[in-house]
């Protein structure tokens, strides 16, 4: 007699708080049925096949089933303490002055928020408040964009309770950049910000988020920002991620790029104890030129991840990808980037390259740079390095009486720099550039 034997999935126990939290939180989140449908089914996708592992290719070097040892209870509202610090948040740009919009643990603060006196062409709304009001830029494009398969952001809809929704109408400039603070409080907490940002064409505006949190603390951050650049836009995208050691960050940029856009975007990974950056990128127009960098700065057991999908859909655009990290300590860095040329994507010109620089013995880098083409008028090409500084590059620094140490320093912001440069704004140039140098004196 032949016998069918059930299979049961284990769920771990950070598996069963998320459905635990889902269950207690889902009637009191922001938003109407639809939008209640919506969270349903998400939850249903995470609940049918749990968080990624690594036989999930895409999630193969950043197990975050095994990782993730606890889910956090969701944040509540911040307490006045809360409110309080956070009023020296993103001071990593420096003297960059920019409007900000100021988030903490994921709830958006009207006090510390620079909203008044809007330019002409920008609004600005919480996502709490757009989710009651069924704001029409939320309903026309709220999941257009983040893969709604990828379990990160499926968890993202499902307990997303506040972020940024911003429009800028066509042909609209700002000025100032818009900078999105989020700033986590001492509580051991999970929050779920989602983000909308709409800009028309020809519009132009630079957007920066910042995320950052007491040393110490072991929240956790699901973070997801739908992009849309309109044709002839200009946006430049920068993300800085600065905590605590003891953290966990997976954050999901999704961006649909029209015609004639010129788009560049940055990530600077320096915190975080497990990291997960993942941009999915669409080049749905014609003609556009866009530039994706970024740079890691890691050591003791930090690990971070930077997955990237360049989706080329249209003729003639092109696009450069680079990534540096600096690797310290045990620290584990990860890329997997992939660009895809589509059959009517002719005249595509893209390159890839990412490097890792390896300042100890045990420190891991693992690089898979990919190609996926299916058009045959095309520019591609990819690449990856790893290893140790140059001994004779410094070699001759220290031949002209440098220091050790600041030999190694000026090689390292060398480094880094092919990557920063990229940023068109000078003042955030600076900013980080002084960061690293930053990192490199804690080095010492």
């Amino acid at each position: 007699m032949n016998a069918t034997a059930e299979v049961k999935v284990i769920k771990t126990a950070a598996e069963t708080a998320l459905a635990e939290a889902f269950a207690h939180a889902h009637e009191r989140l922001p938003g109407g049925v639809e939008i209640a449908e919506r969270r349903a089914a998400a939850f249903g996708l995470f609940t049918e096949r749990g968080l990624p592992h690594r036989r999930v290719e895409d999630w193969k070097y950043t197990d975050l089933r095994a990782l993730m040892r606890e889910a956090k209870p969701l944040a509540s509202a911040p307490d006045a303490a809360a409110k309080a610090r956070a009023k020296t948040a993103g001071a990593v740009l420096g003297d960059v002055e920019s409007r900000r919009l100021v988030f903490v643990d994921g709830a958006f603060v009207a006090e510390l928020s620079d909203t008044a006196a809007l330019e002409d062409g920008l609004a600005v709304a919480s996502l709490a408040d757009a989710l009651i009001e069924n704001d029409p830029t939320l309903t026309a494009h709220l999941g257009r964009l983040a893969p709604a398969a990828d379990i990160a952001v499926a968890l993202n809809t499902a307990l997303m309770g506040d972020g940024a929704v911003i429009r800028i109408d066509a042909g609209a400039t700002v000025e100032r950049p818009l900078h999105l603070v989020f700033v986590a409080s001492e509580k051991p907490a999970a929050s779920f910000v989602r983000s909308l940002v709409v800009v028309e064409a020809g519009a132009r505006v630079m957007l920066v988020e910042s995320h950052e949190g007491p040393a110490g603390s072991d929240y956790q951050v699901n973070a997801a920002l739908e992009l849309f650049v309109g044709d002839d836009a200009h946006v430049d995208h920068v993300k800085l991620i600065d905590e605590g050691f003891d953290v966990l960050h997976v954050s999901t940029l999704a961006a649909a790029i029209g015609a004639r856009a010129r788009f560049n975007s940055f990530t600077f990974i320096a915190g975080g104890g497990i990291v997960r950056n993942q941009l999915f990128l669409n080049f749905d127009g014609e003609d556009t030129v866009a530039g994706v960098r970024g740079a890691s700065l890691l050591k003791g057991r930090q690990h971070a991840d930077t997955t990237l999908v360049v989706n080329h859909a249209a003729r003639g655009c092109q696009s450069r990808e680079l990534f540096k990290a600096v690797l310290d300590d045990e620290a584990h860095g990860v890329f997997q980037g992939r660009i895809v040329v589509r059959p009517h994507a002719q005249q595509t010109d893209a390159k890839m390259m990412t490097r890792a620089l390896l300042l100890s013995d045990r420190a891991e880098a693992d690089n898979k740079p990919e190609l996926e083409i299916f058009a045959d008028n095309v520019q591609c090409g990819h690449g990856a390095t790893a290893g140790a500084i140059d001994e004779e590059l410094k070699f001759y620094l220290l031949a002209r009486g440098i220091p050790p140490a600041e030999a190694e320093a000026l090689l390292i912001q060398a480094f880094l720099g092919e990557a920063v440069e990229g940023i068109e704004h000078a003042g955030l140039r600076e900013a980080l550039m002084e960061r690293i140098a930053t990192w490199l004196r804690e080095r010492t």
